[in-house]
């Protein structure tokens, strides 16, 4: 709406002489008035006869006051330059005087073209402001602004009838992103001594975008197991606002529930995917971002299968030694068996033959058997199947493992507890004896005779006293077994003899052997001779006489 101007009037009259000394004068003689507005012209004279004074104009007129050498009158509506004529007939003599009107106006409208609703970046806008009316156009100038900047100026040099439309172009950059362009008129009068007049176009806000020229990255398994959850995350980074970005997952044509985030010029939505057997098959993963009026698109295409563990399964999971125990191992959801192991065996070459890790692989089928006769060395023998489906062209594995438990024992020899056990008076010692069986025995060990108790395991200083033969008795739920363990206490002397001893029987022992060996060869030899004789002289009886 434009400022109500204040009107320029000259303080100086035209003068006109006439006749006689006579002068009319207008006041003011000039005046630059805002248009359609309305002004006072004041005409007078200075005759001293009959004098008859008036206004000539084109505009509408009242006379407002007069006295007997002046008339004021007042113009209305006026539209366009003009000059206003004051006139007097002094007598029989007529003079004028003139008066120069210059008018003004602001333009009626000062338009910006609305933006695009997006502009991309590094592409070119071309800014559109079309000003219609504003004189006088000599002094009318239009400006293209981003902010208070001047992007571009022209006068308005054409018929104020015809409206101006002014165009620039600009190269956009992520800076003038939610940047503010205007269209702006200047009226300079500061010539005639008013001022600089301005009209300001509504401000219209750019949105600016920039988008890389990869799509989104999608970043997830390609096969899904039906029973788990999977994280599924998409991104993409170099788009410009992230913040305006709108990003979303979807599977099966289901949207699924994401948390995205933005952050500078990366944009991600991160989902986690319960797999139900409703999704089982080939399904579309699709991640769909979306920024100012384009949409990107990455897509992956997901196989979900279900693939349960193999059943391993043992006919007696626990059982007594000596018995029979059958191994079965079955794949479910068209899988196949491919190996069924003993991945932990206490013995390096089992007794039982069974189809497992030392016997020739077998093809593979849904369902693998073996039977074997359980052994204490089975006790706590762990057994693994493995099953393998293929999916989509990716071979999958899966492995259950089962311990068998076997009741046997329980066993208490050489090697669990020597027999001999010479101890020195005076030294500390521990007998260390242990029994085999499961369920583990309970083992205790006391003198012949008296039953005095001799601690398993247990550091003792050794005595006289301790010396003797002890029974060491091991018994569990499954039986119960004994064993004698000698235990002898001696000095260093008597250890001396004792060797002594051991070594004179070692050597009369192999004196007697060899010459137990000597005769029985000698008596072999003789025996043999004996029989060749009788056979010659039988040989000589049956020959004819001569």
């Amino acid at each position: 709406m434009a400022p109500t101007l204040p009107l320029l009037l000259a303080l100086v009259a035209l003068v006109i002489p006439g006749p006689g000394g006579a002068q009319v004068s207008i006041h003011p003689i000039e005046a630059s008035l805002l248009m359609g507005a309305s002004m006072q012209v004041n005409c007078s004279s200075s005759c001293t006869e009959d004098l008859d004074l008036g206004l000539e104009t084109q505009w509408p007129k009242r006379e407002v006051e007069s006295g007997p050498r002046w008339k004021l009158f007042e113009l209305s509506d006026i539209e366009e330059d003009s000059k206003p004529l004051c006139f007097e007939t002094c007598g029989s003599i007529q003079s004028s005087a003139s008066a120069t009107i210059n008018l003004y106006s602001f333009p009626e409208r000062v338009e910006l073209d609305p933006l695009p609703t997006w502009q991309q970046v590094g592409k070119n806008l071309t800014l559109r402001c079309l000003v219609d009316g504003g004189t006088p156009r000599h002094r009318l100038s239009v400006m293209l602004l981003r902010e208070e900047e001047v992007l571009y100026r022209q006068p308005v040099d054409v018929d104020p009838k015809n409206p101006k439309e002014i165009t620039a172009t600009v190269l956009v950059s992520r800076d003038d992103h939610e940047a503010n362009f205007s269209c702006r008129t200047e009226l300079d009068l500061r010539s005639q001594g008013l001022a600089l007049f301005t009209n300001v176009s509504m401000t219209r806000q750019l949105r600016a975008f920039d988008l890389p020229v990869t799509i989104p990255k999608l970043d997830t398994s390609d096969l899904l197991e039906v029973g788990t959850k999977q994280k599924v995350h998409c991104s993409l980074e170099g788009l410009f606002p992230a913040s305006e970005a709108q990003i979303s997952l979807e599977l099966g044509g289901h949207t699924l529930t994401s948390k995205s985030t933005n952050h500078r010029d990366l944009v991600s939505a991160m989902a986690l995917v319960e797999v139900t057997s409703e999704l089982e098959g080939t399904q579309q993963l699709l991640c769909v971002l979306k920024l100012a009026d384009q949409t990107l698109r990455a897509e992956r295409i997901l196989s979900i299968y279900s693939f349960p563990a193999p059943a391993l399964t043992l006919s007696q999971p626990n059982v007594s030694e000596g018995s029979q125990v059958t191994v079965s191992c079955q794949a479910r959801g068209g899988a196949q068996v491919v190996n069924l192991t003993d991945v932990q065996h206490r013995s390096s070459s089992p007794k039982v033959q069974c189809p497992l890790s030392d016997v020739q692989p077998r093809p593979p089928s849904p369902k693998v058997q073996c039977t074997l006769t359980a052994t204490a060395e089975d006790n706590e023998r762990l057994f693994s199947c493995s099953a393998a489906l293929n999916v989509a062209g990716q071979v999958l594995f899966k492995t259950r493992t089962l311990e068998l438990q076997v009741l046997y024992g329980p066993y208490l020899d050489e090697s669990d507890c020597r027999t001999n056990w010479p101890w020195e008076v005076g030294t500390q010692q521990t007998l260390k004896c242990e029994a085999r069986g499961n369920p583990p025995p309970t083992l205790k060990c006391s003198r012949k005779g008296d039953g005095a108790p001799l601690p398993i395991g247990v550091v003792k200083s050794v005595t006289w006293a301790m010396n003797g033969t002890y029974v060491c008795h091991a018994e569990s739920s499954h039986g119960n077994v004994t064993r004698d363990v000698f235990l002898m206490v001696y000095t260093e002397t008597n250890l001396t003899l004792i060797i002594i001893l051991v070594t004179m029987l070692v050597i009369v022992l192999i004196i007697t052997a060899a010459m137990y060996f000597y005769n029985r060869q000698r008596k072999i030899k003789i025996y043999k001779l004996q029989r060749a004789q009788e056979e010659a002289m039988k040989l000589k009886a049956q020959a004819p006489p001569p």
